[in-house]
């Protein structure tokens, strides 16, 4: 029995070729969309891209220090954890937190889904 190569008809190669196009700038603008999503968002920034990582001495040393003493009793975890977020950070550094409370324009999950919402229903 005799085998034939297959071969492609000649309108298909183009179609390949721009086919093999496509996807290839589909995986291009998959890439790039992320570094843009901030500037094609409507509300700028809260915080500058350069300020970098706050220094968090504070929590730092604090962390340290219940590694390297005896663990803390249990009067001792309760009262540092109810000045702050947990029993080693405390209130340590919680003016360079983000939170809420002190990040101007941002809004939470509930309130754009509210908005979502709205604007789908009409109401």
């Amino acid at each position: 029995m005799k085998s034939f190569p297959f071969q492609l008809p000649a309108w298909l190669r183009p179609v390949r070729l721009l086919l093999a196009a496509c996807v290839c700038a589909l995986l291009v603008f998959t890439y790039v969309t992320p570094a843009y999503s901030g500037i094609l968002t409507e509300k700028a920034p809260t915080s500058s891209t350069k300020d970098g990582e706050a220094n968090l001495l504070d929590i730092e040393g604090k962390s340290q220090e219940a590694i390297l003493k005896d663990p803390y009793s249990l009067k001792q975890t309760q009262t540092e954890a109810n000045k702050g977020l947990n029993e080693i950070q405390g209130d340590s550094d919680i003016d360079k937190m983000k939170r809420p409370e002190n990040t101007r324009g941002a809004e939470s999950v509930e309130d754009k889904v509210k908005e979502a919402l709205e604007g789908i229903t009409g109401k």
